[in-house]
């Protein structure tokens, strides 16, 4: 962890779980499974509903992966629904199945490869880039290359965009929470998902993500340009 930061402020769970109200970084949170909530009333008005989850939320990795996990499978089902028109009797071009073998999630494409190419399912590309991230961390390669599998086509070497972008995003960011052994991944990894939600027009969920990131990285341009471009989508201009 960076020196003075508290280990919360990597939770960016964006609304409260009671009313749904942006959540503040030193948001409170449950004791048990670290759900956060706007305020200690709804905290209190929520206990009556959460405590019979409350359990399968912290057997789950607690609140932040738990919800990574919820959010990612639904990011996953849009992509695939909105992609269903072009994508109809395709199969992904990594595991050659229509439907993944595990997830049974159909393919999508959100990237600018024509024809039967870049067909593919979400779950078999973030365990692409999974292994080639895992690789370089564990051979000390360069990084850089295989973390753009996290957005990137690896076919026609363009950005994912859209809904696709958006599920990638919270995939990156499912792998690598909770491992605060090292910041700079999990840091990559918030990136990753603000700029998923932001292409994906989830302003207001970027929003959360990238001042989170502007809380350990205000000292880099990017943090701050994209966090500035947010603000801007959403009319909040009088942010400083």
């Amino acid at each position: 962890m960076l020196p003075g930061l508290p280990k919360e402020l990597k939770m960016i769970l964006t609304k409260c779980a009671c009313c749904a109200k942006p959540l503040e970084h030193n948001a409170p949170r449950c004791g048990i499974c670290k759900t956060r909530y706007c305020g200690r009333d709804c905290q209190k008005l929520h206990w009556k509903g959460h405590k019979a989850i409350c359990q399968e939320v912290k057997r789950g990795g607690g609140a932040e992966r738990y919800h990574a996990d919820k959010r990612y499978a639904k990011a996953v089902a849009v992509a695939v629904k909105e992609c269903a028109a072009d994508t109809k009797g395709q199969t992904c071009y990594i595991c050659t199945e229509a439907l993944h073998w595990k997830t049974k999630e159909g393919v999508v494409r959100g990237c600018a490869c024509r024809g039967t190419s870049g067909f593919a399912h979400v779950s078999c590309l973030a365990e692409q880039a999974k292994i080639l991230c895992a690789e370089a961390k564990d051979n000390n390669l360069d990084m850089g290359p295989r973390w753009e599998r996290w957005h990137t086509c690896r076919l026609c070497e363009q950005y994912y965009h859209g809904v696709v972008r958006c599920a990638l995003g919270w995939a990156c960011w499912k792998t690598y929470v909770g491992q605060t052994e090292d910041d700079r991944i999990q840091n990559n990894a918030m990136t990753q998902l603000g700029s998923g939600l932001s292409v994906a027009n989830h302003h207001a969920d970027a929003m959360t993500v990238e001042e989170a990131i502007f809380v350990y990285e205000e000292h880099v341009l990017a943090a701050q340009n994209n966090l500035a471009s947010t603000y801007q989508q959403l009319g909040r201009l009088d942010r400083p």
